[in-house]
């Protein structure tokens, strides 16, 4: 029988930071069986941050759980820091911090933004990579980018125009330069504003049904700054990806075992994505959930991550 319900929560057995190029600091932790599997959590936006929530879709007793925030995101300061923020800054965070913790090889979990990270970290150390389970997936292609942005207005016009309408009439043809305009201000009262704004939006548009918590969440200034300077600053420099994209490079990780967990009403990263990945790696298993939107904490996708792992675990 399946798992429904995430395990419970559990304190990290270590924490450090890592210190990084640009003035950055990493925050790291483990939890779970020190001896176990090791298993890497890539969190999305960019710069959502990671959260305790996260370590329980591990099994503690078998898994070792790494977490860390990316530059600039959650617990690693500076927050909103964007100098040398880029894609291959990140993985090459996650193999300086592979290798301060002594670990051969994982398991690497990583949904929306995070899946994207996985496959290019993936893509570039292929053998430090045991597996991928990937939700939400986000390619970094101009299309998903000019869908935030535009697209989710067809689905969400109430958020869409919110979204919209903090800017003024004038900057509302291109509204990724209008914000990042305004997210990079000195001033705080400018720049989170405008983080509020942007990540009210996207937490809007999260879920299949309203979720009041999920947007107050988002609307936390903390979250908020993190969350929407960092992906505007990706955005504007088309994710930092290479010209080919993420799909040219999948003969160096086709060979590798994936799950793919996507809900069917997924509108900050659409099913039609997570589709194309499939098809470019015949060994993905592709769990398509029929009830659910985006958020990694829905009943659906939150059963469908568990019994990924299981299987992961088994040998399936």
């Amino acid at each position: 029988m399946s798992r429904r319900e995430l395990f419970p929560d559990i304190s990290p057995f270590e924490t450090g930071t890592l210190a990084l190029s640009g003035g950055h600091q990493m925050y790291w932790e483990q939890a779970g069986n020190p001896h176990g599997f090791p298993v890497l959590f890539l969190h999305g936006g960019p710069g959502a941050g990671a959260g305790a929530v996260h370590r329980r879709f591990f099994d503690p007793q078998y898994w070792r759980i790494v977490i860390f925030d990316q530059r600039g995101a959650g617990r690693s300061p500076p927050l909103g820091s964007l100098i040398e923020n880029t894609t291959d800054h990140l993985v090459a965070d996650i193999e300086a911090l592979r290798q301060h913790l002594g670990i051969l090889s994982w398991l690497v979990f990583g949904g929306s933004w995070g899946s994207t990270l996985a496959l290019a970290y993936g893509q570039a150390h292929p053998e430090r990579v045991r597996g991928f389970v990937l939700r939400g997936i986000f390619l970094g292609r101009a299309e998903e980018t000019e869908w935030f942005l535009h697209g989710l207005a067809r689905f969400f016009p109430e958020a869409h125009r919110e979204f919209l309408t903090f800017l003024p009439e004038s900057e509302r043809a291109d509204p990724l330069a209008a914000y990042l305009a305004r997210l990079t201000h000195p001033d705080p009262a400018v720049h989170l504003a405008a983080a509020r704004a942007w990540s009210v939006y996207e937490g809007s548009c999260s879920t299949l049904l309203p979720s009041p918590d999920t947007v107050a969440s988002f609307a936390q200034d903390r979250t908020a700054l993190g969350l929407a300077r960092l992906e505007a600053h990706y955005f504007a420099h088309h994710l930092f990806l290479p010209p080919e994209g993420l799909l040219a490079r999948m003969g160096r990780i086709r060979h590798l075992p994936a799950e793919i967990v996507q809900g069917r009403y997924d509108m900050i990263c659409p099913p039609a994505t997570a589709a194309t990945l499939a098809a470019a790696w015949p060994g993905a298993r592709l769990t398509m959930v029929a009830d659910a939107g985006h958020s990694a904490l829905e009943p659906g996708i939150r059963v469908a991550l568990l019994g990924a792992l299981e299987r992961f675990r088994n040998g399936a």
